[in-house]
């Protein structure tokens, strides 16, 4: 049986750091189960070649002779060879138009793809994921961005201290920072036009947990959605910063209104639901987006709702939405376009639809960086080579001559079987119509 596992160069853009298995865990599969890789070189990837050489892979250009591969992000069509197997982010669950050409080639060469963001457990919870650092990354590029906002509208506070997250290499160093800014706003307080300032939290998964993560590196105390509606100034201070975590049944409504909430029914039929965030707008400083969004679910913040939070001639509190889920106008519709890391942000204008990049404008500031856990590559790579690792040895020795049902993958990357042996399964045949 062949063991050659290939692991492929990142190229999607310069950003693209990260690797889907880090060398500790190359060397560690190369001497417990005798697999093979190859590693295409790479100037930028986080973990040189060099430390993939002293692991004991071989770096070489061509990986044409190894029947499985693992990548990050999408492969080049060019890159699929007949009958192999190929795991990665594929972007295709959507019906991505962008990416259907890939799948068409997928199927063409008789592949069999296994998408990372559909290795999940019995109750469907992911396994293997990039989530926590791209929360960690979006909440410090949007606490970064929040400081150039209030420089710019001329209000100094310590916000102003906080860089991009690729700045700091890693999140300890990150928090580092951010508990000091933290400590000078609990000895010094915020300015009052500021007070109280609340940051809400759209999402409570992996995504929304980092992101809280970071931002708890400030003093905070947490309140209710059903507490922020009569939050003032007086009931915070100017010391503590508020968090708010907002769960479906605080965004969305039945549109029914003889129906009750139920979470299960918004999860089978998001269609059958609407929004009702609009009314914790006017009470948010900052609103960090880390839900899951599909074309038939209620978007979280429409252009309307900002049009009519903006028509005043009065600032609103709202200043920066981080929109970590990054669904171009999805959840939040004012994404108008995504970002790189060392241009991360621009402000959606609601009145006229205009989106300047930088802080300076008439509307909140977007951060919409859609690769944001290349800002922490190595730490990021090394928890998701760490989840991985367990399911790498099954994939690269599993028989894909005979039928899937008798194929010996583990039920968790089954369900991540997008195609088989060149056509889609039975859980993915509705891609089809986007073909």
């Amino acid at each position: 049986m062949n063991k050659k596992v290939a692991i492929r160069r990142e190229d999607k853009n310069i950003w693209e750091r990260r690797v889907p298995v880090v060398p500790a865990h190359v060397a560690q599969l190369q001497r417990e189960h005798g697999l093979v890789f190859c590693v295409q070189p790479s100037e930028i990837r986080a973990f040189p070649d060099a430390a993939y050489r002293e692991a004991g892979a071989e770096i070489r250009e061509d990986l044409s002779d190894c029947p499985v591969m693992l990548a990050v992000k999408e492969i080049p069509l060019d890159c699929f060879q007949p009958h192999g197997t190929y795991v990665f982010f594929a972007h295709v669950i959507k019906g991505q138009k962008y990416n259907m050409a890939m799948l068409q080639r997928l199927l063409d060469q008789g592949c069999t793809l296994i998408d990372y963001e559909r290795i999940t457990d019995e109750n469907n919870r992911r396994l293997i994921f990039f989530g926590r650092h791209a929360g960690m990354a979006g909440m410090i590029d949007s606490l970064c961005a929040l400081g150039q906002r209030l420089e710019w509208e001329g209000i100094p506070t310590p916000f102003s201290q906080i860089q991009p997250a690729y700045t700091y290499g890693d999140s300890d160093s990150a928090k580092e920072a951010i508990r000091a800014v933290g400590e000078q706003i609990a000895a010094e307080g915020l300015p009052p036009e500021l007070t109280p300032f609340v940051c809400g939290f759209a999402g409570y998964g992996n995504v929304g947990l980092g992101a809280i993560e970071i931002y708890d590196q400030l003093p905070v105390i947490e309140i209710t959605p059903e507490e922020l509606l009569s939050l003032d100034a007086d009931d915070v201070g100017a010391h503590q910063l508020v968090k708010v975590v907002f769960k479906e049944v605080h965004t969305v409504k039945p549109r029914d209104p003889e129906q009750p909430f139920d979470l299960h029914g918004f999860f089978a039929h998001p269609e059958a639901y609407e929004s009702q965030f609009e009314q914790y707008l006017p009470h948010l400083s900052m609103l960090i987006n880390a839900i899951y969004w599909s074309p038939v679910s209620p978007r979280l913040v429409t252009k309307d709702a900002l049009r009519r939070l903006y028509a005043g001639e009065q600032q609103p509190r709202l200043r920066v939405i981080g929109d970590v889920s990054c669904d171009i106008e999805g959840g939040i519709e004012a994404t108008v376009r995504a970002t790189e890391p060392d241009d991360p942000v621009y402000v959606y204008e609601p009145l006229t639809g205009a989106a300047p990049a930088g802080v300076a404008g008439h509307g909140p500031v977007i951060m919409a960086v859609d690769n944001l856990p290349c800002e922490l590559p190595a730490e990021s790579s090394t928890d998701f080579s760490t989840a991985l690792l367990p399911y790498i040895r099954p994939i690269v020795t599993a028989d894909t001559t005979v039928p899937l049902d008798a194929c010996a993958l583990p039920p968790e990357i089954k369900r991540a079987v997008i195609v088989y042996r060149g056509e889609l399964t039975p859980d993915y045949r509705y891609l089809e119509q986007y073909l």
